[in-house]
């Protein structure tokens, strides 16, 4: 056999070898480099963007976190439809403080070899912790997830739940259960949930309530993964519903695309989405709005 082919296959399997272990290092979420949580909410405020609604507050909030690729236009739509409910919308840009904008540099977290949903899950814990400093918001904030951005909300919700470290993190921001309380909900699109998909049924006690909004014709993600996982969670008592969009694949509502993408964009579908995403929020508004109200609690003196 010629030396050429020889090192080609060497090259190859050396290839393969890296990337089954740094799959491995992210199944066992261990991270060679960690960060203070200032650290990591100092790198991220430079390049994160709030959408304020009219009027004054205190504004209930979401956190809005893209898919693979980075920021592209449907953030700014969801974002847009989340502040005419009255939402301030606080788009996170994952990718741009890491250097995951260059040179098609994303395609490495589309293919999982970097920054897993584990590892961004931070990004949110930070957010959260850094709301109250950017204006006058309510203890009531929405995390909006697409793909990878999804993902990583349930790693988020996961890791809180358990009260375990978040690789990458030195430490949380704030005690989990003080964060975790500030969520009222996840909005969820076309998120990835297989094997490197923490959250489980014991991982999820006392999560807020969840809307997971689907692609039927996902080729991409396994849309059948994520209803057998929202299935195992509702099953267990969390608050888990699905809405499956009919013939929609990945990226849906989404314009931007890259030069050599097969996804396309649908606006009828978007509008679908749209219309089930604000069903979802209104039927909680109503919910909250007619629960009793509970008697303050006294705090013992001295």
């Amino acid at each position: 056999m010629p030396k050429l082919i020889l090192w080609g296959l060497f090259a190859v399997g050396a290839v393969l070898l890296v990337v089954a272990l740094n799959t491995g290092r992210q199944y066992l979420e261990w991270s060679p480099f960690d960060e203070t949580p200032a650290e990591r909410a100092e790198r991220l405020a430079g390049h994160w963007r709030l959408v304020r609604p009219e009027g004054p507050g205190p504004h209930p909030a979401a956190i809005l976190l893209s898919g693979c690729d980075g920021v592209r236009d449907n953030m700014d739509y969801w974002a847009g439809v989340l502040v005419e409910t009255g939402r301030a919308a606080l788009i996170v840009d994952s990718h741009t403080p890491r250097g995951l904008n260059r040179l098609e540099s994303w395609r490495l977290v589309c293919a999982g070899q970097t920054l897993s949903g584990a590892e961004r899950a931070g990004d949110i814990a930070v957010a959260l912790q850094a709301l109250p400093q950017l204006g006058d918001f309510s203890d009531d904030v929405v995390i909006f997830g697409a793909s990878h951005g999804g993902w990583s909300a349930m790693e988020f919700i996961a890791h809180a739940v358990a009260h375990e470290p978040i690789p990458g993190l030195a430490g949380w921001p704030e005690d989990p259960d003080a964060l975790l309380g500030t969520v009222s909900a996840l909005v969820l699109l076309y998120p990835y949930c297989g094997a490197l998909n923490s959250a489980t049924a014991e991982r999820w006690s006392g999560a807020p309530p969840a809307l997971l909004v689907l692609a039927e014709k996902d080729s991409v993600v396994s849309s059948p993964d994520c209803i057998a996982l929202a299935d195992a969670l509702d099953a267990d008592g969390a608050s888990v519903e699905v809405a499956l969009i009919a013939g929609a694949d990945h990226g849906f509502d989404q314009r931007e695309k890259s030069p050599f993408s097969t996804l396309e964009f649908d606006a009828g579908q978007r509008e679908q989405a749209a219309t089930a995403v604000l069903e979802f929020l209104s039927r909680l508004d109503g919910a909250r709005a007619s629960a009793p109200l509970m008697p303050r609690r006294e705090e013992p003196a001295g």
